[in-house]
Formats: C-alpha cells, sequence, structure tokens
C-alpha cells in the first residue's frame, strides 16, 4: 500500500488540466456492450477504476484495446456468458450498470452485487424497480442479481428519487426495448447527459437531455461509434480548492464551469476570485477568507464528492461554516483525521461544524475512501511540518498521478512505495 509523504505551507500557482470523468467513462464503456460493433473513446484518463471496468469487460469476453496515450476501443462481438462474478465487481460500485446493457442485448444478466467506497448505503432498489418496468424478471440469490427477459418492452418509469446509476442501467436498458419508454424524476448530472450523448451517436433515440424526463423510442440494434466524455467536475474541483486553501493561484484546464455552478458561487462567497476563459477556470486567492454553510445534494446542488475537500478548506476560513451532508449517511469518515490535524469540527447527525481559520499541523493520516483521501491531501497542502496520507489506493481510483501533478503547481509530495 502506497501512502504520501507531504510537506505542507506550500503555495500553489500554475496551471493544471482536467482529465476525462471517470464517472462519466465508466457508464459509457458498458454502453459498449450494446453492440458488437467497436466503440471508441479518444481520451481518458489512467485510472485504477477504469482499469477495474476494462476488467470486467474483459472478463465478459469483449476485447479492450487501452494503451496510455491513444483511444480506448472497445469490441463486444461475443459474450459467451453475461455474468459478472463478485471478484471483480466487488471492487468498484459502478460495475453494476452492467446490468442494463445485458439485460437489452442478450436478454439475461447475472451481476454480482457490487462494492466500492463505503460511503453509506446506496440501494439498488430503484435500478430493479425501473428495469422491472421494462419487462424484467429479477431475483437476488447468493449475493447476485439475476435478470431475465425474452423481450424488454418500453414502459412508463417513476424513481421513487432520482438516481444516478439507476438512470443509467434504464437509459441503457431501454434504448433497444420495444415502443417508447418515459423516465421521469430521472438524474440531472452531467455524466447522464454524456452517456446519452454517446447512445444517440450509437443509433439510440432520446429526447430529454439535461432534463428531468427522459423519453426513449426503442431501435432495433445500436452501431459503433466514437467519443469523448466530459471532463471530470469533481477533479476540476479539487483543483480549485487547492488553489483556494494554499493561496494560490491556478486555471484549471479543459473545465466546464457550468457543471460547478454551485461549487464557484461558494467560493465566491468565501472571497476567491474567479474567472472563466476559454473553458478554464482561474482561481486567485485575495486574501482572508469567509466561512460558508453548504448542504450536498443531487446535481445541481453542491456535489457530495466535493464535501470533504470543501470542509478541509473551511479550517482556513474565518467563522463557524455549516456541512450538512443529504446524500449519503456516512460521509464523515474524514472529520477525525481532519481533527488530528488540528481542526475544530463538531459533528451533530448529518451535520458538521467547521470554526476557524485553525492552523493546522502536520500528521499520519488514514484516507477512508476516494474523496476523504483527496481532502486530506488538501489539508496537508497548508499544515505546517510534514503529513503522511495512507491508503492512497483510494485516490488512485479517481485521480491520474495527482502527486504529479500538484507538484508541477509547487506541492512537495512524495510518494513512498511500500
Amino acid at each position: 500500500m502506497d501512502y504520501f509523504v507531504i510537506e505542507g505551507e506550500t503555495k500553489l500557482e500554475g496551471r493544471v488540466e482536467v482529465r476525462t470523468a471517470k464517472n462519466a467513462l465508466l457508464p459509457c464503456m458498458a454502453a459498449a456492450l450494446l453492440t458488437p460493433e467497436p466503440v471508441v473513446f479518444k481520451a481518458h484518463a489512467q485510472l485504477q477504476d477504469i482499469a477495474y471496468m476494462a476488467g470486467i469487460l474483459r472478463h465478459l469476453g469483449a476485447t479492450v484495446e487501452d494503451e496510455p496515450g491513444r483511444p480506448m476501443v472497445i469490441t463486444a462481438e461475443e459474450i459467451p456468458s453475461p455474468e459478472c462474478p463478485y471478484d471483480l465487481v466487488r471492487k468498484m460500485r459502478a460495475s453494476a450498470v452492467t446490468l442494463g446493457p445485458l439485460l437489452a442485448r442478450f436478454g439475461r444478466a447475472r451481476v454480482a452485487l457490487p462494492g466500492g467506497c463505503a460511503i453509506g448505503a446506496r440501494p439498488l432498489d430503484q435500478h430493479l424497480k425501473g428495469l422491472g418496468a421494462l419487462g424484467a424478471d429479477i431475483r437476488i440469490e447468493h449475493g447476485y442479481i439475476e435478470a431475465e427477459a425474452s423481450k424488454l418492452r418500453g414502459a412508463e418509469v417513476v424513481f421513487d428519487m432520482p438516481t444516478v446509476g439507476g438512470t443509467q442501467n434504464v437509459l441503457m436498458a431501454s434504448v433497444m426495448a420495444e415502443g417508447k419508454t418515459t423516465i421521469r424524476n430521472a438524474a440531472l448530472e452531467p455524466e447522464i447527459a454524456d452517456l446519452a450523448s454517446l447512445l444517440i451517436k450509437m443509433g439510440a433515440s432520446i429526447e430529454g437531455l439535461d432534463t428531468g424526463t427522459l423519453v426513449v423510442e426503442g431501435v432495433p440494434g445500436l452501431h459503433g461509434a466514437e467519443h469523448a466524455c466530459i471532463p471530470d467536475r469533481v477533479e476540476a474541483g479539487t483543483f480549485l480548492i487547492a488553489a483556494a486553501i494554499t493561496n494560490g493561484d491556478v486555471t484549471v484546464e479543459s473545465a466546464n464551469a457550468g457543471h460547478l455552478d454551485a461549487l464557484l458561487v461558494k467560493l465566491r462567497e468565501m472571497g476567491a476570485a474567479i474567472e472563466l476563459v476559454n473553458g478554464s477556470i482561474r482561481l486567485r486567492a485575495t486574501g482572508e477568507l469567509r466561512a460558508v454553510d453548504i448542504t450536498t445534494a443531487p446535481h445541481p446542488g453542491f456535489p457530495t464528492d466535493l464535501q470533504a475537500q470543501f470542509m478541509a478548506l473551511l479550517t482556513q476560513a474565518r467563522g463557524a461554516g455549516v456541512v450538512k451532508e443529504t446524500v449519503f449517511e456516512n460521509r464523515f469518515m474524514h472529520v477525525p483525521e481532519l481533527m488530528r490535524m488540528g481542526a475544530d469540527i463538531r459533528i451533530d447527525g448529518n451535520v458538521s461544524v467547521v470554526n476557524g481559520p485553525t492552523p493546522l499541523n502536520g500528521a499520519e493520516t488514514m484516507a477512508s475512501d476516494l474523496r476523504a483521501s483527496a481532502c486530506l491531501v488538501l489539508a496537508a497542502l497548508c499544515a505546517k511540518g510534514r503529513s503522511e496520507v495512507r491508503r492512497i489506493y483510494h485516490l488512485d481510483r479517481g485521480y491520474e498521478r495527482l502527486e504529479e501533478r500538484l507538484n508541477a503547481l509547487g506541492a512537495r509530495i512524495s510518494r513512498v512505495q511500500t
């Protein structure tokens, strides 16, 4: 298990380019199962989660050409058995989105209940409800979801609450279903529209992108396509917060500011200067930060995937900042680690109150999940002295060579291999 050694009190300056969003690419990779023809992804990040999904597709029988610096090509010409075993699925939550495309193309699927970060319960009931409405016979036995349908048929699917994975699964299952499918209360995350854009390139008929209602007219089959997924909004947000917490000046290139409205509003309220120029976002620290309150919510609300990083920033702002987590019930596991570094944080249920500014001191810390690991790295950048962040395998799931890219901005981070 590698770990980071970070020398703090650094100021980040310069330019950094955002990679492809893993949360967009993963369902798009699963969508390649819908056609026997090649699906080409022009650019993508080299991440552990991408490697996990590639492994799942290869196990199913697809070929995945994935050389660094070249487009990824996925060809699912023959799939001998539409089954995703637990040994592969346990590593990553997003593996559940193979269920919809396998069911759509082959009429059956057997997918192990997935794993991933331990940030709270993320049941698949809405996924299964939606697939059931399309005519699938679904049962859960021995830790596997088993689904069968001689022919999927269009239907009215109404989610109890917006669900990203559920929307993606039902969307992929419905593109070749007989008739019209209407998906109501669909998730609004940009990754949904990105998946729909790929499916349309493959021959699907989908209307209502970027709305809560998606209308799909089933087609007989899909063909290959080329696609470039959207930039990673969480990575872009992480770099912007890193600039703010170090009193720096960083331009984040190839970022979509429209995907980060909720964060940018809060950063401006805190006193940071934000400039949007030609697809880039520049954050320039202008002095003392002011505390603000945030409440996480599905898009277009404040992203839960930036909550931990933002909490690290609040430790350096004047006043009391209230953080309310409404998406996952167990996403404050980074708080005890921040407190070990000197943060003044009080937790009451799903609400944390951060009092600042508080000088942070270097310490040995342990990451509990992907975004918590990013939070601890950011805290260490502004802390006095030397810090260690362990379990950075979490970090490698969602950030490509983060230490190298931060070092190029002026950070002092060493990866220690054990």
